[in-house]
């Protein structure tokens, strides 16, 4: 039974880590860019899109289609990020654990 004690202790260790790991992860600011940052959109960590910036030469009639893939494509491009930091923090919290039968995969 020593062992299981151990594996318990291990478990709620790494439960704390993956809590502060998710505490830090919704702090997270991160930008998506596309056609060479014409097109700018800020995400939270929560993927709460917070801002989005649109250089003003793509403001020409005609360009609302290619705007809005722009737009699409930088918001891709945080998610993207998001999804990457988000998967390298929690497998860090999970340490030993990561990976095991029964434990959330990363």
């Amino acid at each position: 039974m020593k062992d299981l004690g151990s594996l318990m202790k291990q478990a709620q260790a790494m439960q704390e880590k993956l809590g502060a790991a998710q505490a830090e992860l919704e702090q997270l600011v991160l930008l998506g860019q596309a056609g060479d940052g014409l097109v700018k959109v800020t995400l939270k960590g929560t993927g709460q899109i917070t801002r989005v910036d649109i250089d003003e030469s793509l403001m020409a009639p005609g360009e609302a289609e290619l705007v809005g893939d722009l737009v699409a494509a930088a918001h891709a491009d945080a998610k993207r990020q998001l999804d990457t930091r988000s998967a390298e923090l929690m497998q860090k919290a999970a340490g030993p654990l990561a990976g095991m039968p029964g434990m959330p995969k990363f």
